[in-house]
């Protein structure tokens, strides 16, 4: 809470007992999460491994931590607090009130804006990925197993289905793309083909390799 304090000098001390309380249940779901990632630096065997010095894996506690602030009714103050916390630390965007799945994987996500969308398990983003709205606020649905390659872009009213990757660069706008699938190329051009990966396999499983 110090550090809060150090960035945010308003006057406004967040309560200790309460933030003692909210990174006990940010653990909880940060367990959870690291549980599901096979990556050597997220699990002992089956024990869970989180290490503040890993950008990546601070980045996941500080949106699960706002994001829990926020479900359970705390002080609005310290969820929009540490929401920008992250944005300054890790150039992550990702709004506290915005509910991203239970498991998913953040890639070095620099200059990475996440909005409001429908979100499965086992989502993977890494370095400036856009997940956002059209001027409508019509809002993407992502499935399980959905992997964001750097610079790509899921926007309005797409459809991403499970087991999907999308293509460094893409632009996806409006568009609806089948499980089981790759998608790249820019509006109006998107297209989304066969893919023999598996998500959950490669990503989550093997991501040191890749």
């Amino acid at each position: 809470m110090s550090q809060l304090s150090t960035f945010f000098p308003d006057q406004h001390d967040c309560d200790e007992s309460e933030a003692i309380h909210f990174t006990a249940r940010t653990l909880e779901r940060v367990a959870h999460c690291f549980r599901h990632i096979g990556i050597h630096y997220y699990r002992d065997g089956d024990t869970p491994v989180f290490n503040h010095l890993h950008s990546d894996q601070y980045a996941t506690f500080l949106y699960f931590f706002a994001n829990t602030v926020h479900r359970e009714g705390g002080d609005p103050r310290l969820a929009a607090k540490v929401y920008y916390l992250n944005k300054m630390l890790h150039g992550l965007d990702v709004y506290y009130a915005v509910d991203l799945p239970p498991i998913f994987l953040f890639v070095h996500p620099v200059g990475t804006v996440i909005g409001r969308a429908r979100f499965g398990d086992f989502l993977a983003v890494y370095q400036n990925c856009t997940i956002g709205g059209d001027l409508d606020l019509n809002y993407p649905s992502l499935g399980t197993g959905v992997t964001m390659f750097s610079g790509s872009r899921v926007i309005g009213r797409s459809i991403i289905g499970s087991n999907c990757l999308i293509a460094a660069g893409a632009s996806v706008i409006d568009h609806v793309a089948p499980d089981n699938t790759v998608t790249f190329g820019q509006r109006p051009t998107v297209q989304s083909r066969p893919t023999r990966h598996t998500v959950i396999e490669c990503v989550f499983q093997h991501a040191a390799q890749l």
